[in-house]
């Protein structure tokens, strides 16, 4: 469905303006030009119209310019009507993005948490390797700058005033925008280079990506652009799982205190292709060791002292009701940083309902308060089947294996089987480039 539903958008392209086009002429025949301008759809009321109501006051607007060699140009319309697609699409080209199947798939789609925007984004990264901060967002370019994908966020801003300011910018030649009540998108020239604009908003908090592209590139990028400008969400839900293939370049996740000198279990999935492994409170952490089919991965805080150690011995219950306890990513969390606890039920492996994001590594215990297990948070198999991930419970006796076999003695359980797990969790960030 992700590979079809990119298609259909780049299909839309080509079919929909030469059609937009034909329906104009005989206007077109009638005025010289040089006295063209803006026209409005039909199926939409001109903005500022009598006795129409300021949400009904949005719609298409397109201004006709002659395309060489018959080029049918990307129209904010098609990107603009990603957002009415069906969930289940979205998630499936994006998740074609993030595994790089699809149309341009040699571009080298990767799928992005930009941490700067909290947008996400499909970036072509063999067209546009050299990332970079922006002044409100990210920056991605080509080595000379030919092709250029930034990110913007907004926190005080109107959407109508932002899309009036955006059309009205210096160098550039509106073609088509679209505006809709939280949402706009706008395509055309802007000096020598094609430009297209997408934002989305939620309250006063607009979030948008913007891509340029010099004339020469436009075989490839009329088609990528498009991509990237639909694929683009501005709020995506931080109740929602990891997409296949998605490695976000900040990513949150909960590692479990194991020694009193600074030896922490973590997954190994999460803190895979790190540049950096920071620890909230104490700074950088190394990893160690890690066993890929367990998931598992072992992280050292060097000089940390008096760390209050999970008991790990004892059998606990591998079915039944248990408690997660974790940092939840700060998307999910207002922010906080503070240790929760959740409830989850157990039928080995599976844990349901799976936790929200940043419980990737959190401790589970029984009823008993004994340590039953590591939390495993996996993306779906198969993309666009759900947007969720699923929850797997690594067993404490296969953590106390993998700890045995790298030198770190499990702690034992504590008299006061009550003692709270919360003092042996820490939030750990993994940075990538």
């Amino acid at each position: 469905m992700g590979a079809r539903a990119a298609i259909v958008i780049i299909g839309v392209v080509a079919v929909a303006l030469p059609t937009l086009q034909a329906a104009a002429a005989p206007k077109a025949a009638a005025k010289k030009p040089a006295a063209q301008g803006p026209q409005v759809t039909p199926a939409s009321p001109a903005a500022g119209a009598p006795g129409t109501a300021a949400a009904d006051r949005t719609g298409t607007v397109t201004r006709r310019k002659a395309k060489a060699r018959g080029r049918a140009a990307p129209t904010a319309a098609v990107m603009n009507s990603y957002a009415d697609m069906p969930e289940a699409e979205r998630v499936t080209l994006q998740s074609d993005l993030a595994a790089g199947k699809g149309q341009d798939a040699n571009v080298g789609w990767r799928l992005i948490e930009d941490s700067a925007t909290g947008a996400r984004l499909g970036v072509p990264e063999k067209l546009v390797p050299n990332a970079s901060a922006s002044r409100s967002g990210s920056r991605w370019s080509s080595a000379q700058g030919q092709i250029q994908i930034e990110t913007f966020r907004l926190t005080e801003a109107a959407l109508p005033a932002l899309f009036e300011e955006e059309k009205k910018a210096a160098h550039r030649q509106v073609e088509s925008s679209v505006l809709k009540p939280d949402s706009f998108a706008i395509a055309g020239m802007q000096g020598l280079k094609h430009f297209l604009i997408r934002v989305e908003a939620r309250g006063s908090e607009l979030r948008g990506v913007t891509i340029l592209y010099d004339q020469a590139t436009e075989g490839i990028m009329d088609r990528v652009a498009v991509t990237v400008a639909s694929a683009f969400t501005g709020f995506p839900d931080p109740n929602a799982g990891p997409m296949p293939g998605l490695q976000r370049r900040v990513e949150y996740g909960t590692a479990t205190i194991v020694s009193a000198v600074g030896d922490l279990l973590a997954p190994a999935r999460l803190t895979e292709d790190c540049q950096t492994i920071t620890v909230a409170g104490f700074g950088h952490a190394e990893r160690v060791a890690a066993d890929a089919s367990s998931d598992l991965a072992l992280l050292r805080l060097y000089g940390a002292r008096n760390l209050v150690p999970a008991a790990l011995g004892g059998e606990a219950s591998q079915a039944g009701e248990l408690t997660l306890v974790g940092i939840a990513d700060p998307l999910a969390q207002a922010g906080d940083g503070a240790p929760a606890s959740v409830p989850a039920r157990l039928n080995a492996p599976v844990l349901d309902p799976a936790p929200r994001p940043g419980f990737s590594g959190a401790a589970a215990v029984d009823v008993q308060g004994r340590f039953a297990g590591m939390v495993d948070l996996r993306p779906p198999v198969v993309a666009g089947s759900s947007s969720a991930a699923g929850a797997m419970l690594v067993p404490a006796d296969t953590i106390r294996g993998f700890l045995q076999a790298h030198g770190v003695p499990p702690a034992p359980p504590t008299a006061d089987r009550h003692a709270p797990m919360a003092q042996s969790v820490l939030r750990v960030i993994c940075v990538r480039k």
